[in-house]
């Protein structure tokens, strides 16, 4: 029988952000032809060189199953699937059983996924299995918010669920100073059918938050984990990587805690932890799992020799897997806009969507970037316009009347 080559079987990436993106490159680097799958013509990987693309009506339910289906049956072949987007990762982990058959990957159990997606499951497993993990008050009913003092003041308040977040139903989260605000929003998440989740907040600079990347196989032990440390986030404090670094220092810290939330969830597929030092405890505790799927910064990994989303090509269809290749420190920004968090690197870095031999992923990007900026202009100024008036509308009796008054 033929051996496998790497070229002879085509990835496919659902979701074509700067995540997806990475992703695309990562693969492209070791010569796997790719497809990315989206939604949107703006979004940045469907521009890419280095990829063909697919496009569904969503990237998450019954459309992104279809397409894929269909995708699949175009190409021929049973390719390997790479998960950049959450609410696909939850799409395909509900749909193993059509999907197992026409594309090769691995995730978590699905008791597993649905665990560490919740917030409200991820905070009683860690307990369960004495995770580091910040103080933290489920709020199920009024009397629960008189837990909430306890954590001190400020608090970070998010939904339980997600998808509310992603449908634009709620904020992903909130940082609330006064009890006042605390309860006010609470109250609204409760209101509208969603369990918040109130938890302490970790002092610290952008700069104190590490991450761990990691790719998990069935084998015992083999595991391909990254480590790295956030320098900037956008916006600061509560929002997404702008600039990072790898951080091989924090192995010896972060290796430990890791390697039991790999043990104890019986880890398969792509992942990652992000984790906070707490320096009033001194130690780490894990503020985000990412479940299921690839990183917003995931390229940092394959900049810096260790190719994950090629491994787990790898690992799907059997071959032998790369190791991690010793590389000057290369860092990573998200765009253009993270330019000024990066001004004092001693290290060359690279942008998530600029490259000079693949340019228009960034042009998708500034397109983007306007699109949403009128959009916010848009809701802006159409909740400042006071409504209109109403004339009051005699009822017909009195304007009959009136007419038979006159006649």
């Amino acid at each position: 029988m033929r051996r496998r080559r790497s070229k002879d079987i085509p990835a496919v990436v659902v979701g074509a952000q700067v995540n997806g993106l990475g992703v695309v490159r990562s693969l492209a680097a070791c010569g796997v032809p790719t497809t990315v799958v989206d939604s949107s013509l703006r979004s940045a990987a469907v521009w890419s060189r280095r990829c063909n693309s697919y496009f569904v009506e969503r990237t998450h339910g019954r459309a992104l199953i279809d397409g894929l289906l269909e995708l699949q049956r175009t190409t021929g072949q049973r390719p390997v699937l790479v998960l950049t987007d959450e609410l696909a990762v939850n799409t395909v982990s509900d749909h193993r059983a059509e999907l197992g058959s026409r594309y090769f990957f691995r995730l978590p159990a699905p008791e597993m996924v649905a665990a560490l997606g919740n917030k409200e499951m991820f905070q009683n497993f860690a307990a369960a299995h004495a995770l580091p993990v910040p103080r933290t008050v489920i709020v199920k009913h009024e009397r629960d918010l008189t837990r909430i003092p306890q954590l001190g003041m400020p608090v970070i308040i998010k939904p339980a669920d997600k998808l509310p977040v992603h449908l634009e139903r709620v904020e992903r989260l909130r940082v609330a100073g006064t009890l006042d605000e605390i309860t006010a929003t609470c109250r609204r998440f409760l209101k509208l059918g969603e369990t918040p989740v109130v938890q302490e907040w970790i002092e610290g600079p952008d700069s104190s938050i590490y991450f761990v990347l990691f790719h998990c196989s069935q084998a015992p032990r083999a595991r391909s984990i990254f480590f790295g440390r956030k320098l900037a986030a956008c916006p600061p404090q509560v929002g997404s990587t702008a600039i990072c670094v790898p951080a091989p220092e924090a192995a010896e810290k972060l290796g430990p805690p890791t390697e039991k939330f790999l043990d104890v969830t019986q880890y398969e597929g792509l992942g990652s932890l992000e984790y906070k030092w707490d320096a009033a405890n001194r130690r780490f505790v894990i503020i985000e799992p990412t479940v299921g799927r690839t990183d917003l910064q995931e390229e940092i990994a394959a900049l810096n020799g260790l190719n994950l989303p090629y491994i787990a090509y790898c690992c799907a269809l059997g071959l032998p897997v790369p190791e991690q290749t010793q590389t000057s420190p290369v860092a990573w920004r998200e765009s253009f806009r993270s330019v000024r968090f990066g001004s004092s690197l001693d290290m060359p870095t690279r942008d998530g969507h600029w490259r000079l031999d693949d340019p228009l992923p960034v042009l998708a990007h500034c397109i983007d970037l306007l699109f949403r900026a009128a959009r916010r202009l848009l809701r802006r100024f159409k909740s400042s316009i006071p409504p209109m008036p109403r004339r009051p509308i005699a009822p017909w009796r009195s304007i009959a009347s009136e007419g038979d008054s006159h006649s």
